[in-house]
């Protein structure tokens, strides 16, 4: 019957005589069906070709709008899934083709062809629907509409065909056709709704679309909602963005604005209706449930990614089965036909559809689909649950911010809420939340994943797969109680490394005067105890870390372990290669939903938490509405008496639409005659509360001027800060109300405020509050800026002198994160910004506390007499300094929470004598003090003077900012890009290789050695595995060579089970060194962690606190803390675990790449252009990723800063009415972020996806290679099993290759920023002298000489002593004064060797002091400094840090310094407790400490360096006395801010600009009228 294959070997139908006969009618021939069948597809490929060719030319020269790209036709994702599947089919049924036209003798071509021609033209078909879609051009659509027409024609006489026929039903062929017949079908339809919708053709008026409105607006680049389904599926929208991103970094400009239904705005009001909807009418109280209004608002999102998270899961145990299958074929390889009994329909050969799945190639096609789309679908899952949690954290932080804003103000204060609570739910509620919700569809897709896995192992292996099931999930605990000891342990580090940074601030704060003082090794100690105790609990970190990796990684090997030896023991005889490789990869499937799941249950119980929180926070009382500002009892006072004159002014300062506004006024309830008198604000009954049911005020009449200066007065605490809160409405009114007047009509300030019935009040709040931001925007505080306004409201709070001082003028930063201003400075800040904002009525809450008096005299004539009064503003002002009170217009007088009188200063005067001569008292005891003040120099000048000192002794006014300056310096040497862009894709490999080391040589060695180790053993494992069981299957079964049963029949039974028990031997044995070796790789690299983080923070603290002082002159604070904050923490924390995945992941992938080669060396061929691939992948994706994290990085502080900022400035921002302003700002703060999250989460998706696809191929190839080399006879079976398996393993761990080398490289850089300090020069310690060679009492006289001294204070800056030469005799009181900068502070430092002396000596009793080692040199000399620097601790650790002296000796030193008395009252005396920079004692207090430090320490020789400038008057006599008494017998050498303070000196030293000018007694240096000194001591008088 079959000819040979002469002929027409090619031919359609094959070439059998009848194969075109159309005897039995022409659609009988199945050839001719077939044929038919290929007439659609041709059809549509010569119609679109041109039209592409033709689109495509014309269109690559159109500028690429936005909008133009995404336009969809409605039924878009339906069109595009239906075509996938269509895809699908068509390979399918040519596959089936294939295989059936091997079978049959002959070549048949219709059996194929059509099926290839289909294939081809569906791919066309959605290439073109694409172009028409971006070029929004429907009518071309009716192309695809005639070709689904058509094709579903031709399709249905096909299977109308094939149904006549009765054994159809078993054949494959036939489902095939009824599958392409319904999708055409389908496809129809959908073109069919295209047309019913955009009514393109048969109907007269075509719709019109347009675009949405984010693709209209250019700033939207986050596009992933609006391209097609497969640039969804597959991120190809993010191409230019991470590509790009080689060339120049991706800034926040490129990623742009959010789309709208993703912004924070459009979440918050989702979740505050679901929140709000639950309050019924009935039970208006009940609090809503907040996960309730999540699962309303946020639900949908989280359904469809479990569902994606389902089929996921479902296609993931496609992998075992197609290994199994592809095996089990290969092992029994039957003869290519069954039983020589043709099935022949029409002379052709049909399959049933169990023989195609018996086919190993097809099989592996099929696990290479099962896998894209497994992967395809998990990313998506990933992606929505990702986009569904960034929506909901924007909306509950919108949320919270909104319930910050009404938050009472008896909450704040009475410490319900704090704001440490406050930022706690900020930054890690939400988060926490955020990210339940990503891990949320694991909650119940793993328990479907565990049970079909368990189900499946049991198909194969039996009842032992129970086995080893039961040891995956009884280990599954212990995993979550080794998560939940990680989290307690994290906490109690966290403390210790606060703790830690507290101290080491507090050092770098005041290293000035340790080193000085020569007590820097006493606070390093304490900075190491601390550490000490960190690195324990970093220690039980490492330990439980490791744990938790040793169980990832041994419980796969324990499962299969017990479930082979289970096998072997129930059946005498180990699983085939097909049954232990399909078991070996479920138990790989089954550990990753274990060893998650604990982490969800974790996650999921701190979300309860969370939740629990959030919730109470939302339900905490909340300020009165304004009802009782604006209700119905309150009276409008129109206050029009005022010139109308002053009306247009103010007009003219504002923009138009405030006008406007003004028109939409609530309608003004009518007014009574009798109460237009001019008030601004009416107080009538009132009694007010903070809410704890204590009266603050009570019985509260007043009112409040139109216009006037209105003064509270009354003694520290009757609730003069109160009243004006109350009138401001933050108090709860038990009683009583405050009635505030009408504005005129063009007053209307800010929008906001319309519909309530109180303006806007610039209010000056006691406690200074700033904003992180310019000093300008401080002031003007989001008013229109006015300059000829701004300058005169500085003017008048003297602020020009203090601008000048900083880095930036009024553009330098300040606040938290800017610059710390000092207390008067904060203050007159704020002062002016309620000076500068456009309102009627003032309120300033005691503006003069931290200014002193000709501040304050300025601010009062100048601010408010002058600029308010000339305004015709209304001013309320809070004072003690009574002497003002003659300008009042109106006095309130207050004691006890009452008023206790009303009226003008003359109305005081008759009516109450006595409170009026009270006063008169105090006046003059305040001008008694008035005159001491002006007698020193003011305190403000001393502020201005350290600002100055901060900035001006670093040359660093560019460096405010905490970059790395070397990173700059290299950015800027060649700016060219191809230079850059290599720099920006290199790893890191030199820091790699020093954080290493620093690790110790050893432990590396043993971390390599091991992780090698553990490989190669758990490969051993495998092929141990592999070559046992095909040893199996060939003994039981066929001799795999020859095809032939062994003829011996004697080695049957005994051999092979002797054999087998000793296999399973060798098996064990090597699991248990697989376990065993997991354990010790586990812990090396966490202790190599450790130690490296130990040896670089002790080196790190030990190069700072021994830098010379000119280090930290030119490095700014805020970098080295981060370097021991920040960097540290990385360093500790991350580094360890980043490096553990990397390792194992690499090793992994390049053992499975390794296993795979060798048993098919012609899969290497496949693996060189994907190596390329993952090359190019990689470098894109890890720059990309590096600058994505800086963003999300630098984008939310400022959204934590706003919170905090908030919260501490309500009652001003509420004042103000500004709250609609700062929401506004927290919104687009929020949206910066999340948009930078989302960026950066869907380059994750984008790289996953693509190494996902990369590890698919390598599946098909490996798979394509087996079966290629088997059909050659080149291995045995089992082998094939093992390489499927390893191959599905690198799948799983290409992406993690990647992702953590992204992440090592980010965290690599905190190695690089300690490294950068490491190589900092230390101060010569050692000194030429042995410590030993120094007399035990040196100086024993206090003689010194200066002998031709030059200092600079660096080898590269000009020196500030040139050739200075002096001798002061023992005991002498020497004087050094001069102008700021001629050199006197440095001649203090030189003492000590603080700078270089580069010429010249110091010689002290006959030593020169720069032989000397340092420690001994300065600890035997005291120097009293012009900053006061205190300590946290006890007064006692203040004084005496070395504990050297009695108590006796300490009491003496205060008694000494006037502080005895004081120091007694403290509880605890000595042992009483100083905090945070002696924040607890005034600067005076603190400038006496530190005499009485020196004073501790019995040295000859007393420095002291301006220590007078902000000491009053008394104290300062008293000190001099000191000096002459106590100190009579000492060398005393005073560096003199004020001249009088020397004028009894024995000497006096002149200097200018580095020399000595004069050099004398005082007396004979006053002779000489022109002399320096003498027109110094002119100008102090």
């Amino acid at each position: 019957m079959e000819q040979s294959d002469g002929g027409r070997a090619l031919s359609f139908c094959g070439n059998k005589s009848n194969a075109y006969s159309v005897t039995k009618g022409v659609l009988n021939n199945p050839c001719f069906v077939d044929a038919l069948n290929l007439v659609p597809h041709v059809f549509l490929l010569f119609i679109t070709f041109p039209i592409l060719f033709i689109g495509w030319g014309s269109q690559s020269s159109k500028v690429q709008i936005h909008h133009n790209t995404w336009l969809h036709f409605p039924g878009h994702n339906m069109r595009w899934i239906l075509t996938f599947l269509l895809l699908l089919v068509h390979v399918c049924e040519f596959s089936e083709g294939i295989v059936c036209n091997m079978v049959m003798g002959t070549n048949h071509l219709h059996l194929f062809m059509p099926a290839f021609m289909g294939f081809v033209a569906a791919t066309t078909s959605v290439i073109y629907y694409h172009n028409i879609e971006t070029s929004n051009f429907p009518k071309l659509l009716l192309v695809l509409f005639i070709y689904w027409v058509l094709a579903f024609i031709t399709k249905s006489i096909k299977l109308w065909k094939f149904a006549e026929d009765k054994d159809a039903s078993q054949y494959l062929r036939l489902y095939i056709t009824a599958l392409l017949v319904i999708l055409y079908g389908l496809l129809m339809a959908v073109e069919i709704n295209v047309i019913r919708v955009r009514k393109y053709v048969f109907f007269a008026n075509p719709q019109k679309v347009k675009p949405p409105e984010d693709l209209q607006d250019l700033g939207v680049r986050f596009l992933q909602p609006f391209v097609n389904l497969l640039s969804k599926a597959t991120y190809w929208w993010m191409n230019p963005l991470i590509v790009g991103a080689h060339k120049r970094p991706i800034e926040l400009k490129k990623i742009g604005k959010l789309p709208i239904a993703m912004r924070a705005l459009t979440n918050y009001l989702r979740l505050k209706d679901a929140y709000e909807d639950q309050r019924t009418p009935e039970d208006p109280d009940r609090s809503p449930s907040i996960w309730r209004s999540m699962y309303r608002a946020f639900g949908r999102p989280i359904l469809l990614s479990s569902t994606f998270r389902y089929l996921a899961d479902l296609l993931g145990f496609a992998g075992p089965l197609c290994i199994s299958g592809i095996v089990e074929q290969l092992n029994c390889e039957k003869d290519p036909v069954g039983n020589n009994t043709m099935d022949t329909h029409f002379e052709n050969y049909h399959m049933s559809y169990r023989e195609l799945l018996e086919n190993s190639s097809i099989l592996a096609v099929l696990l290479f689909l099962a896998l894209i789309l497994q992967r395809t679908f998990l990313q998506a899952s990933y992606y929505v649950t990702i986009e569904t949690g960034i929506n909901m954290r924007g909306a509950l932080l919108a949320m919270i911010y909104n319930k910050i804003l009404r938050l009472s103000t008896s909450n704040m204060s009475m410490g319900e809420m704090t704001l440490g609570q406050i930022n706690n739910l900020v930054a890690i509620e939400t988060n926490q939340l955020m990210w339940f919700l990503f891990l949320c569809p694991n909650l119940w897709a793993m328990p479907v994943q565990i049970v079909m896995g368990i189900i499946l192992l049991r198909h194969f292996m039996g009842p032992s797969a129970l086995v080893g099931a039961s040891v995956i999930v009884l280990l599954a605990p212990v995993q979550y109680l080794i998560a939940t000891k990680l989290a307690d342990t994290q906490k109690i580090t966290l403390e210790h490394s606060t703790d830690r940074v507290k101290k080491t601030t507090e050092i770098l704060k005041g290293i000035k005067l340790l080193k000085l003082y020569a007590w820097e090794n006493i606070f390093c100690d304490s900075v190491e105890e601390t550490r000490g105790k960190e690195l324990t609990s970093l220690r039980t970190f490492a330990f439980y870390t490791s744990m938790s990796i040793f169980m990832n990684a041994a419980i796969p090997i324990a499962a299969v372990l017990a479930t082979f030896v289970t096998y072997h023991i129930l059946n005498e005889k180990g699983p085939s290669p097909s049954q232990a490789f399909a078991a070996l990869s479920l138990f790989h499937i089954l550990v990753t939903p274990l060893f998650l799941l604990s982490t969800v249950v974790r996650f999921a119980v701190k979300a309860l938490v969370s939740v629990q929180k959030l919730g109470e926070f939302l339900q905490s009382d909340e300020i009165g509405d304004d009802s009782w500002r604006n209700g119905d009892i309150s009276v409008s006072f129109e206050a029009g008496k005022k010139p109308m004159g002053m009306t247009k002014a103010i007009n003219r300062k504002q923009p138009m639409r405030y006008q406007m506004d003004n028109y939409e006024q609530p309608t003004r309830r009518q007014m009574r005659p009798s109460e237009t008198e001019d008030v601004a604000v009416k107080v009538t009954g009132g009694s007010f509360t903070w809410g704890n049911n204590l009266l603050t005020l009570s019985d509260i009449n007043i009112r409040i001027p139109t216009g006037q200066l209105t003064m509270i007065v009354g003694q520290v605490g009757c609730g003069k800060s109160s009243l004006l809160l109350a009138m401001l409405g933050e108090m709860q009114a038990i009683e009583g109300g405050v009635y505030w007047s009408k504005q005129p009509d063009c007053e209307v300030i800010h929008e906001g405020n319309i519909s309530k019935n109180r303006n806007s009040v610039a209010y000056a709040a006691q406690k200074s509050w700033l904003l992180n931001a310019t000093v300008e925007e401080n002031i003007t505080f989001g008013s229109p800026f006015n300059k000829q306004r701004y300058k005169a409201v500085i003017d008048a709070c003297s602020l020009q002198p203090d601008i000048d001082l900083l880095p930036f003028g009024d553009q330098t930063e300040i606040g938290e994160r800017g610059i710390n201003l000092s207390g008067g400075q904060r203050q007159r800040i704020c002062v002016a910004r309620a000076l500068y904002q456009n309102t009627n009525i003032v309120f300033l809450d005691d503006p003069f506390s931290a200014l002193d008096i000709h501040l304050s005299d300025h601010l009062m004539q100048e601010g408010i007499l002058k600029f308010l009064q000339d305004d015709k503003r209304t001013v309320v002002l809070v004072t003690h300094k009574l002497q003002y009170l003659i300008h009042a217009d109106w006095i309130i007088a207050m004691k006890d929470g009452t008023v206790l009188r009303e009226g003008t200063l003359k109305d005081i005067q008759t009516h109450d004598v006595e409170l009026y001569d009270h006063w008169k008292t105090l006046m003059n005891r305040q001008d008694q003090e008035l005159e001491k003040d002006i007698q020193q120099d003011s305190q403000t000048t001393l502020e201005r003077k350290t600002l100055r000192r901060a900035f001006y002794s670093r040359e660093a006014k560019n460096q405010i900012d905490d970059e790395d300056e070397e990173e700059e310096a290299e950015e800027e040497d060649d700016d060219n890009f191809s230079t850059t862009t290599n720099r920006r894709s290199k790893i890191p490999w030199k820091v790699c290789w020093c954080y290493l080391s620093s690790g110790g040589f050893f432990m590396v060695f043993l971390m390599i050695f091991s992780k090698l180790l553990k490989h190669s053993v758990i490969v051993a494992i495998d092929y141990w595995l592999a070559n046992w069981t095909s040893k199996i299957s060939n003994s039981s079964g066929t001799d795999m060579f020859n095809g032939t049963r062994p003829t011996t029949s004697s080695m049957n039974g005994t051999n092979t089970t002797v054999q087998d028990s000793y296999s399973l031997l060798v098996f064990i044995i090597l699991c248990a060194a697989g376990i065993t070796l997991c354990l010790i790789t586990s812990l090396t690299v966490e202790f190599l962690g450790l130690s490296a983080a130990t040896n670089l923070h002790h080196n790190l603290l030990n190069k700072i606190i021994h830098a010379p002082i000119r280090f930290f002159d030119i490095t700014p604070l805020g970098q080295i803390l981060n370097r021991f904050s920040a960097d540290t923490n990385i360093i500790d924390q991350h580094i360890p675990s980043t490096l553990e995945s990397l390792t194992r992941s690499t090793l992994l992938c390049l053992s499975g790449i390794g296993v795979i080669a060798s048993i098919t060396p012609i899969f290497l061929v496949a693996l060189v252009p994907l190596a390329v691939a993952f090359y190019f992948i990689q470098k894109y994706f890890r720059v990309a990723s590096k600058d994505l994290q800086d963003l999300d990085d630098s984008t939310q502080l400022p959204l934590l800063c706003h919170f905090s900022e908030t919260a501490e400035g309500l009652t001003t921002i509420r004042a103000f009415r500004h709250e609609a302003r700062f929401k506004q700002r927290m919104l687009e703060l929020t949206d910066t972020n999340n948009t930078a999250y989302l960026f950066l989460s869907a380059a994750n998706r984008w790289l996953e996806v693509r190494t996902d696809y990369l590890g698919a191929v390598i599946v098909l190839a490996a798979a394509a290679a087996s079966i290629w080399s088997f059909h050659y006879g080149l291995h045995p079976g089992g082998l094939v099993g093992l390489g499927l398996t390893y191959a599905l393993t690198v799948t799983n761990y290409l992406n993690w290759v990647v992702r953590n080398l992204a992440d090592l490289e980010v965290q690599m850089a905190a190695v690089k920023k300690v490294n950068s300090f490491l190589s900092t020069e230390s101060e010569n310690y050692e000194g030429s002298m042995d410590a030993s060679q120094v007399p035990e009492n040196w100086p024993q006289d206090g003689e010194i000489k200066i002998q031709g001294l030059c200092v600079r204070y660096d080898p590269m800056l000009k020196p500030v002593l040139k050739h200075v030469n002096a001798y002061i005799k023992p005991g002498q009181k020497v004087g050094i004064c001069g102008r700021t900068g001629s050199g006197k502070s440095s001649l203090s430092l030189a003492f000590f060797n603080m700078v270089d002396v580069f010429e010249g000596k110091i010689i002290i009793d006959g030593i020169d002091i720069c032989k000397l080692p340092l420690q001994t040199l300065r600890s035997r000399l005291s120097i009293i400094l012009q900053d006061p620097v205190l300590f946290s601790g006890s007064i006692r650790f203040n004084l005496d840090p070395e504990k050297m002296c009695t108590d006796d000796r300490l009491w003496e030193a205060l008694e000494i310094a006037q502080l005895k008395n004081m120091v007694k009252a403290l509880p605890g005396g000595l042992d009483a407790v100083v905090t945070e920079g002696g924040e607890n004692f005034s600067v005076g207090q603190r400038q006496l400490f530190c005499l009485a430090r020196a004073f501790v320490r019995k040295s000859s020789i007393f420095i002291m360096d301006e220590a007078t400038a902000s000491i009053d008057m008394a104290t300062e006599n008293i000190l001099q006395k000191v000096v002459m008494t106590a100190f009579a017998d000492r060398t005393v050498v005073t560096i003199a801010h004020r001249v009088h303070t020397i004028l009894t000196a024995d000497l006096v030293i002149v200097m200018k600009r580095g020399n000595i000018m004069e050099y004398d007694k005082p007396e004979t240096l006053l002779e000489q009228e022109d002399g320096m000194f003498a027109s110094f001591v002119k100008a102090d008088m």
